[in-house]
C-alpha cells in the first residue's frame, strides 16, 4: 500500500482549515468596520451614557487641545443656538452606569470651552448639576476651595481646578460663572449651600438654586436614615453604593501638580453619587423623561423641591453630614503628623472621632404609654382606653370593680359624665407601643402632632381629650418630624405675620442707654483715677444724665457716691418687650376670628402637614385628620365664644 494517500489526505486538511479561518476572519472586520461606522455617525443623546466617549477621548491626550477656531464668545452663542431645539425623550441611567463615566478634568479656560458645549446640551435636557467641593487645611485652617465636581444627569463629571483662577492668573469663564448662577438650573448635593459661600468667599462666584439633599431625603421618607444623612450614609442606603471617606483621601493634597487617579475617581464619585441620589428621590432613576423643554422640566423639577431652594440644612441631631466631615480637618484639637498627609491637619486616632447618628440627644420613654386597660359604664358599655395607673385608681378609691384580669377591665360605679356615640371609637381602640411611622418598637418618643405652643392656647373645649394627637415616634423619626415642623412653622409665620425670633418675636429686648451707663459704672468702679480727666467727666456724665431721668432729682459731681456707682454697675440691661406677641399665640388669636371653624381647621393643617411629611405605615386604627370636628360643631355649633388661653 502507498503512503502517499494519508499524507495527501493531511495535506488537504490543513490548507481547508487554514482557508476557512482566513474566510471568517474577513468577514468578522468587514461588520466590525460597518458597527463602527455605525456608531460614530449615531446621536450621543440616544446614547445612555452620552458622555463616556468624548471624556475618555478628551482624557487620553497628554497635550492641551488646540485653542478653539474662533473666539470664546462666539462660540457660545453658536452652541447656545444648536441647543434651543426640542430634545427628544431621554433614558436616565442606572447609579452603577452613571459612575463608570469617566471624568474631565479642566485646568483653564480653553479646556473649558472644550467640555462646555457637551455638559450644555445634557443641561438643556435635564437641568440640574450634581454639585461637591473639596479643599485643603494647613495647620488646623483650611484655604481656599481647589477644586469643584459638577455632574450631569448622564454621569459627565467636570472636575474644575480653582488653583490656576486664584488671584487673578486666570480669569474664570464666562460660561462657568453663568451656569453656577443660572436660577433655572438645580444645583444638589450634601451641603451645596454652604460650598456655594465658599465659593462667593473664595473667589466671588455666585451660587444659586441649590437643593440639599438631607431635606429632600427627610421629606420623601422613602428610607430609614438612622445612620445620618451624610453623603456616604445616603447613597449606601439609597443607592447601594459603598463611598470611599478614608482620612487620607479626604485629607489629601487637592492642589498638587497632577491628581491622583484615586483622587479623581473620589472627588467625581461626590458629584455623580450627588446627581444619582436626587434621580431616585424623586423616582426618575428608572423611567424616561418626558419630552419636554429646559423650562418646563425645571419648573417641574422646582416644584418638587418647593421650599428647599437656597435653604441651609438645620438638622437637629443630624451631625454626621457633610460640613461635620470637612470640619474634621479644620479642628484645633490636639492632632499628629503623618508622613503621608505632610503639614495638614487630621484627628488624633487615639480618640474616638465615630459622629452621632440622627436622633441623639432625644430622651426615649423608659416604659410603654399604652396599657390598653379598659373603663366600663355601670350597665357594661365600654367607654375608652386608659393606663394601668389610672384604672387601678378607681379600684383604690372604691369607685370601681375589677372586672377582667386580661384585658384590664374596671367597670365603673357611677355614671359616667360622657359616652361614646358608637363602638367605632377612636379612644375605644387598643394601640400599640410602637413608631407609628416605621414600626421601631423600641427607643421611642411622644410626638405632638399639633405642637404646644399653639394647643396651649386653645379653649378648654378643644383641650380635653387631646390624646388623639399624641402619637409614638422613634427618636431618629422624631428628629426628621421636627425638621418638616420647622417649614410649616415658617409658613404660618409668613401667612400671619407671626414672626420666630426677630426682634418683635423676643420676650425681652436689651436697651443700649442701660448697657452704655453699666459699661460706664464698670470702667470707673474698676480703673477709677487711672482713666484720664475728661474721659472720667464724660462716664460720670453718662450715669448722672440717667440716674437723673430715672430718679427725677439733680445731682452734682460731689452727689455721684460710690453706692451709686454700685447700683449703675448691676443695672439691668433687659427689658420686657412690649410689642411682643408668642408666635403661636398670634397664629391662634388669627385664626380665632373665624370662630371653630378657624381652630378646627389649624388642626387639620397640622395633622395633615404629618401625614404627608411623614407618610406613616403604622398609625392606630380610626385616626383621622378631622377627628372631633363633627362632635364639636353638634355640641357647641360654630358660633362658639372662643376665649383664649
Amino acid at each position: 500500500m502507498s503512503h502517499r494517500g494519508p499524507l495527501t489526505a493531511v495535506i488537504t486538511t490543513v490548507l481547508g482549515v487554514t482557508l476557512g479561518g482566513l474566510l471568517v476572519w474577513r468577514v468578522y472586520r468587514t461588520k466590525r468596520r460597518r458597527l463602527l461606522s455605525v456608531q460614530k455617525v449615531a446621536d450621543p443623546v440616544e446614547a445612555l451614557c452620552p458622555a463616556e466617549k468624548e471624556v475618555k477621548a478628551v482624557e487620553t491626550l497628554d497635550t492641551p487641545p488646540p485653542p478653539p477656531q474662533h473666539p470664546p464668545e462666539e462660540e457660545l452663542k453658536a452652541v447656545e443656538s444648536q441647543t434651543t431645539q426640542p430634545t427628544d425623550p431621554f433614558r436616565i441611567p442606572s447609579p452603577e452606569q452613571l459612575l463608570t463615566v469617566n471624568p474631565v478634568t479642566v485646568s483653564s479656560e480653553e479646556e473649558w470651552l472644550q467640555t462646555w458645549p457637551l455638559m450644555q446640551k445634557e443641561l438643556a435636557v435635564f437641568p440640574v448639576l450634581g454639585i461637591d467641593c473639596e479643599w485643603v487645611s494647613v495647620k488646623g485652617r483650611s484655604s481656599s476651595v481647589s477644586l469643584l465636581q459638577m455632574a450631569t444627569y448622564s454621569g459627565l463629571c467636570v472636575l474644575v481646578r480653582l488653583l490656576a483662577f486664584r488671584s487673578g492668573q486666570q480669569s474664570f469663564p464666562l460660561s462657568l460663572m453663568e451656569v453656577l448662577r443660572d436660577p433655572h438650573v438645580l444645583k444638589v448635593g450634601v451641603g451645596c449651600y454652604e460650598d456655594g459661600k465658599r465659593l462667593t468667599r473664595d473667589y466671588g462666584l455666585s451660587l444659586s438654586c441649590t437643593v440639599d439633599l438631607r431635606y429632600l431625603a427627610l421629606r420623601q421618607r422613602q428610607v430609614a436614615v438612622s445612620n445620618g444623612l451624610s453623603l456616604k450614609s445616603l447613597a449606601e442606603d439609597l443607592l447601594n453604593v459603598s463611598l470611599d471617606k478614608s482620612l487620607e483621601l479626604r485629607c489629601s493634597d487637592w492642589e498638587a501638580e497632577r491628581l491622583t487617579l484615586q483622587q479623581i475617581t473620589y472627588a467625581a464619585r461626590d458629584a455623580q453619587v450627588s446627581i444619582a441620589l436626587f434621580l431616585h428621590l424623586l423616582g426618575l432613576d428608572s423611567a424616561p423623561g418626558p419630552q419636554c423643554s429646559s423650562e418646563s422640566s425645571y419648573s417641574e423639577l422646582a416644584s418638587r423641591c418647593q421650599g428647599l431652594l437656597d435653604v441651609s440644612f438645620r438638622g437637629r441631631g443630624d451631625s454626621e453630614d457633610k460640613e461635620g466631615e470637612k470640619r474634621r480637618r479644620t479642628r484645633t484639637t490636639p492632632t499628629f503628623e503623618s508622613p503621608e498627609s505632610g503639614d495638614q491637619q487630621v484627628p488624633d486616632p487615639r480618640k474616638n472621632n465615630k459622629r452621632k447618628p440622627l436622633g441623639v440627644g432625644y430622651s426615649a420613654r423608659k416604659s410603654p404609654l399604652y396599657d390598653n386597660c379598659f373603663l366600663h359604664a355601670p350597665d357594661g358599655q365600654p367607654l375608652c382606653t386608659c393606663d394601668k395607673k389610672k384604672a387601678k385608681w378607681y379600684l383604690d378609691k372604691g369607685i370601681g370593680v375589677l372586672q377582667s384580669e386580661e384585658p384590664f377591665v374596671v367597670r365603673l360605679l357611677f355614671e359616667p359624665s360622657g359616652r361614646p356615640d358608637s363602638q367605632q371609637d377612636y379612644y375605644l381602640t387598643a394601640r400599640e407601643n410602637l413608631c407609628v411611622v416605621c414600626g421601631k418598637a423600641d427607643s421611642y418618643i411622644r410626638k405632638n402632632i399639633v405642637p404646644h405652643e399653639y394647643r396651649r392656647h386653645f379653649p378648654t373645649e378643644m383641650k380635653d381629650h387631646n390624646s388623639h394627637d399624641i402619637l409614638l415616634l422613634c427618636t431618629c423619626c422624631h428628629a426628621a418630624s421636627n425638621v418638616h415642623d420647622g417649614f410649616l412653622k415658617q409658613r404660618l409665620a409668613n401667612e400671619f405675620s407671626a414672626p420666630q425670633g426677630c426682634e418683635e418675636g423676643v420676650r425681652q429686648l436689651e436697651d443700649s442707654d442701660r448697657r452704655r451707663v453699666r459699661s460706664a459704672a464698670r470702667a470707673l468702679l474698676t480703673a477709677g483715677d487711672a482713666l484720664p480727666e475728661p474721659r472720667r467727666h464724660e462716664l460720670q456724665d453718662v450715669i448722672r444724665g440717667f440716674l437723673q431721668s430715672n430718679e427725677e432729682q439733680q445731682l452734682t459731681e460731689e452727689q455721684l457716691t460710690e453706692e451709686q456707682l454700685q447700683q449703675a454697675a448691676e443695672l439691668e440691661i433687659r427689658i420686657f418687650n412690649e410689642a411682643y406677641v408668642p408666635h403661636g399665640l398670634k397664629v391662634v388669636r388669627a385664626l380665632a376670628d373665624r370662630g371653630l371653624q378657624g381652630l378646627m381647621e389649624l388642626e387639620r393643617r397640622w395633622r395633615q402637614h404629618f401625614l404627608k411629611a411623614m407618610q406613616p405605615r403604622h398609625l392606630p386604627p380610626l385616626w383621622a385628620v378631622d377627628h372631633n370636628h363633627r362632635k364639636f360643631l353638634r355640641k357647641y355649633g360654630e358660633d362658639l365664644p372662643i376665649k383664649l388661653n
